[in-house]
């Protein structure tokens, strides 16, 4: 019998785990949603068939209740994560979390004391963990095939008009009403970096970054408020018009076009750039995170690490990793192959993973990151689950200790 789950926060990324209930109904049957957006909370009614009474404008309405549903997966913003994580397991939901748990770790430390105390299933969406590629690499460790890990290069390249979008433009922008950029697009990142290293603990971490370019001081003269009535809105690679309404004429009203508008619709989405917030110009936003941003780690034994974020690339974010160690070294671009070069006798082998992908985002990550947690949930065995309660609080303790150095200047210690 299928594990029933409501989704609280019909967005993007709720309704793309949602979607897996339409591969795999034998496994996943959504039943309930939580959603403010009366046009979301409809399509999700709608396309799951759920019963009206099962479908609230507010999560805290499904708390006059007793447990409806098995799961709750919580899509919500970043900054509304830590009250219905914490309220639902309370009511004995098992807890599916989207990323970043919280944006301070003391509501992070809260979240897995609740699901610890109530005895619940928790998982992060770190789906990276998930990604064949990556669970490759981690094995590939393990074996031995490189020896001693002694240094991890990886680089985050978020792709210039997908920062523009979701960290000038979007609900990204400000640290205030969301939180760092490293938190949010990074977290993944640093969680990885953990993963390989296994054992080893990191004992030390700084950071710099910068917010570069998207300005007010670098607006271009005679450049507008807004790129639909902007005369020099050719000459500018942000345009919104390039970045949203190009791709609408051409049928895709996917993201980042969904983002905007929620209706298939050229019309609606002019209004809405017209109107809203990604029509604005790049440099004329109350944008203040970091568009690069470099992490530098020590572990126990000597080993090192650095992560680093840019805005500034083609690529969007696919990742690319080097990993040295004593016998060999490990290169892999996001999509692949992993490739294992051998010090010894000088030879290169290629290792192949299948995303075998069914439900979209992250190259099939997703999926398998829904695959594992629901099969987790049917066999009541949190141990199968890879982005756990104590695994993630130490990863985000890094992201918060990470950002504590930038904003200090200095090196912080994780040992204390």
């Amino acid at each position: 019998m299928a594990t029933t789950a409501i989704i609280v926060g019909a967005g993007n990324r709720g309704s793309n785990y949602a979607e897996f209930a339409t591969f795999a109904p034998d496994k996943l049957k959504i039943v309930g949603v939580a959603e403010p957006i009366e046009l979301l909370r409809n399509r999700m009614v709608k396309k799951y068939s759920i019963k009206k009474d099962m479908a609230w404008d507010t999560w805290e309405k499904m708390l006059d209740h007793e447990r409806l549903a098995e799961v709750a997966i919580i899509t919500t913003q970043d900054r509304m994560h830590k009250e219905p994580a914490v309220k639902l397991a309370a009511k004995g939901y098992h807890i599916l979390l989207e990323k970043p748990m919280a944006v301070t770790y003391e509501d992070c430390c809260e979240i897995v004391q609740a699901v610890k105390k109530n005895g619940v299933m928790f998982g992060v969406c770190h789906v990276l963990r998930y990604y064949p590629q990556y669970i490759r690499i981690r094995e590939l460790i393990e074996s031995g095939e490189i020896g001693e890990v002694y240094n991890i290069q990886h680089t985050e390249p978020v792709g210039f008009w997908h920062y523009a979008h979701a960290f000038v433009r979007g609900n990204w922008r400000n640290e205030s009403k969301s939180s760092s950029s490293l938190l949010v697009k990074c977290c993944h990142d640093l969680d990885l970096i953990n993963y390989w290293m296994g054992n080893k603990k990191c004992t030390n971490i700084s950071s710099f970054g910068s917010l570069m370019h998207f300005t007010a001081t670098n607006k271009p003269a005679n450049a507008g408020l807004n790129c639909l009535s902007c005369p020099i809105e050719e000459t500018c690679a942000y345009s919104a018009k390039k970045i949203y309404l190009s791709r609408a004429k051409e049928g895709n009203f996917g993201w980042p076009v969904s983002v905007v508008t929620k209706t298939a619709d050229v019309e609606d989405l002019t209004d809405a750039l017209r109107n809203g917030q990604y029509g604005r110009c790049v440099y004329d936003c109350d944008n203040d995170v970091m568009s690069n941003q470099v992490v530098s780690m020590q572990f126990i034994g000597g080993a090192t690490a650095t992560l680093t974020m840019v805005a500034f690339t083609e690529r969007v974010s696919s990742r690319q990793t080097v990993i040295s160690g004593s016998k060999g070294e490990i290169t892999c671009d996001f999509y692949g192959p992993v490739k294992v070069y051998d010090f010894l006798n000088k030879k290169s082998t290629e290792y192949h993973a299948e995303s075998g992908e069914q439900i979209g985002g992250h190259n099939g990550a997703d999926h398998h990151l829904m695959v594992t947690f629901i099969d987790a949930v049917r066999a009541k065995d949190q141990s199968r689950i890879l982005a756990g309660p104590d695994e993630t609080l130490y990863s985000h303790r890094l992201v918060f200790a990470a950002e504590k150095a930038r904003l200090g200047n200095r090196v912080v210690s994780m040992e204390k």
